[in-house]
């Protein structure tokens, strides 16, 4: 029996199999416990920001600009931009977008990323050939010079209203360029998967290839990936706001914590730094919640660093 086998049996023979272990295991780190409450926190702020802001962030009355924080308890508790907007309303709703990205291009790179590493690793040949020919085209490309040209190329469509709208854009350009990890994990996994036995036995029963990848083999590599999630989530957290500080990702009237850190920056040294402050601090936390417990889920899930 393969050292992959061994490590299966180890972890699936104890209480309640694999994800109870990984669960029993991330909660004895405090760590992951505080960063599972920021995101979830920040989760639950981009999903409802009316619970946190009445206000709304478009209604900027210019006779109450550039009103410092306040405190809760005022009509401004984290003061007001150039523009009299309101900051606490803005960075609320500001969160919809930045998440609202981040896991519609991470579940559409996992979907494609699944399905080609798992064609790649079953069938290899010719199928292989195209996978990987084409994984190495796009390693080559750096992000973010394709997300310069790409989204300058086609700024001025307008994509319609609607939170989606506002980011179909750069969503199309990250997914385009958020797969190919997923992928080789797969094609790694399915690689040492497919000939374990209980692969072998359910082929010599007549299972069809359909079966044996997702029902015996995709279960097992899909351990390495989901590892990988929380981390990539916190990848395109960032990149967006580094493409709306460039002006081509999220765009105004849109609100995203990218496009408020592009416009507090100017006024960092202009006697208002939390224009600048809040969101980036709103950004950092969010990015660093997520890292931890994608570092953490990588440790648990493997049986090596354990």
């Amino acid at each position: 029996m393969t050292s992959a086998a061994v490590d299966l049996e180890v972890v699936t023979d104890q209480p309640g199999g694999t994800w109870a272990t990984v669960g029993r295991h991330m909660l004895r780190r405090p760590d992951v416990i505080l960063a599972t409450l920021v995101s979830l926190f920040f989760i639950v702020v981009a999903a409802f920001p009316g619970l946190f802001s009445r206000t709304d962030p478009q209604h900027c009355d210019i006779s109450v600009a550039k009103i410092k924080p306040q405190g809760f308890g005022h009509p401004h508790p984290f003061g007001t931009d150039p523009s009299g907007c309101d900051v606490l309303a803005q960075l609320a709703h500001g969160a919809r977008p930045s998440l609202l990205l981040a896991f519609t291009v991470v579940g559409a790179s996992l979907i494609i990323g699944i399905a080609l590493g798992l064609l790649s690793g079953f069938y290899l040949g010719w199928v292989d050939a195209v996978v990987s020919r084409l994984l190495e085209v796009f390693l080559v490309i750096p992000l973010l010079l394709a997300a310069l040209l790409l989204l300058s190329l086609f700024r001025n469509i307008d994509a319609g209203d609607g939170d989606f709208a506002t980011i179909v854009q750069p969503a199309i350009v990250l997914t385009g360029f958020g797969w190919m990890g997923y992928t080789r994990y797969v094609r790694a996994a399915v690689l040492e998967s497919k000939n374990l036995d209980y692969v072998r036995a359910a082929r010599a029963l007549g299972a069809s290839d359909l079966r044996l990848m997702f029902s015996h083999i995709l279960p097992n590599a899909i351990a390495s990936v989901t590892a990988l999630v929380p981390t990539a989530i916190a990848g395109v957290i960032s990149a967006e706001a580094v493409l709306a500080f460039l002006g081509i990702g999220v765009r105004p009237p849109a609100i995203s914590w990218g496009i408020m850190i592009s416009s507090g920056a100017p006024w960092f040294t202009g006697g208002y730094p939390y224009l600048l402050l809040f969101p980036l601090g709103c950004l950092l936390a969010t990015v660093l919640s997520f890292v931890v417990i994608g570092d953490n889920l990588r440790d648990a899930l493997d049986p090596k660093l354990k």
